[in-house]
């Protein structure tokens, strides 16, 4: 065998490695980064919270759509009565200024509000902009062009103004949280589609690939067999990056007051309404506010350590806990 072929096969087993040794190599990296072993912890704490919010509101004692006007001070305009915007044995985070709903709970249910809609979103962008980078890579030309250029309009919509308009015409009827995801998830896919198309180009010129075209294999199971294992790695580094973004995008939407709807809680709509209360009741806007800062950092963080240890040869753009990881792929 030439020294050519070796060295193309060897790029090849690169990119489609076992998935055992692969697996192993991945973690061994990802280990070697305290950062983001920590960021993982983080993530795992608040998904869990997320899963077990009806489980913590019932050991409180609360709900989360309860009113309790005798815990507010109505001749103050509704400041919550007692420190620490009333803190007790039975409202762990307090109440909320005017309603006297129970912080913590609506806390706990709008992690799974928020964190719901941006995997869902994610999901649906990994979904489409996949199918949609490896048809345009492996159709004809004429295909690859059209998707192309449809991909380009995608990626050229601004995001906000889109979402604003699509969810102000849809009726209230339809699940909000439902209609954030799939809003959000059908307008921003088409970064994942460029990623997609560009590594699927890449991964067609490989021996391994050729030669699985060349058998008689369809298009279909070229993809499955072939190309959806070289490109694990980058979709995965990129959907671990766009989960805090689609975060953000809900938290921004319930802001501007068209995402999710009272009374369901979300962390963008509690923010809402505390935007007037940060002086006479500040905890009303740290609490979500810290949440949402804690659950974007944590994923961005993870996101760039899942992206080192699928990828040893880019240096870390946090550069945060890397630094045995390098020392160890440096020797």
């Amino acid at each position: 065998m030439s020294e050519a072929l070796v060295a193309v096969e060897a790029a090849g087993a690169d990119i489609t490695a076992p998935a055992a040794s692969g697996a192993r190599q991945f973690w061994r990296r990802l280990r070697a980064q305290r950062a983001a072993l920590v960021a993982a912890a983080v993530v795992a704490l608040l998904v869990l919270v997320a899963l077990a919010a009806p489980l913590l509101t019932a050991l409180e004692g609360q709900d989360p759509t309860t009113y309790h006007p005798g815990l507010v001070d109505s001749a103050r305009g509704g400041v919550p009565i007692g420190s620490l915007g009333g803190i007790s044995a039975e409202h762990w985070l307090g109440v909320e200024p005017q309603t006297g709903r129970d912080l913590f709970a609506r806390l706990v249910e709008g992690a799974r509000v928020s964190l719901g809609v941006a995997f869902a979103a994610t999901l649906i962008q990994v979904l489409i902009g996949v199918t949609i980078g490896v048809a345009a890579a492996m159709g004809s030309r004429w295909l690859d062009q059209v998707l192309s250029r449809i991909t380009d309009i995608i990626v050229a919509l601004p995001l906000m103004i889109m979402a604003l308009a699509l969810l102000a015409i849809v009726p209230a009827s339809f699940p909000r949280p439902v209609l954030v995801a799939l809003v959000i998830g059908l307008i921003a896919w088409g970064n994942v589609a460029k990623i997609v198309r560009a590594q699927t180009l890449t991964l067609k010129g490989l021996d391994h690939v050729a030669a699985a075209r060349l058998s008689g294999w369809g298009a279909v199971r070229v993809a499955r067999r072939e190309l959806l294992p070289g490109l694990a790695a980058p979709v995965i580094t990129y959907a671990a990056l766009l989960v805090p973004t689609n975060i953000s995008a809900e938290a921004a939407l319930s802001f501007l007051g068209v995402g999710v709807k009272p009374p369901t809680p979300s962390w963008g709509q509690m923010i809402t309404a505390a935007d007037v209360w940060y002086q006479a009741a500040p905890q009303y806007l740290l609490f979500p506010a810290g949440a949402l800062f804690t659950t974007v950092l944590a994923l961005t963080v993870l996101g760039d350590g899942v992206r080192t240890a699928l990828d040893p040869r880019a240096a870390s753009r946090l550069r945060v806990g890397t630094g045995r990881a390098r020392k160890e792929d440096a020797a």
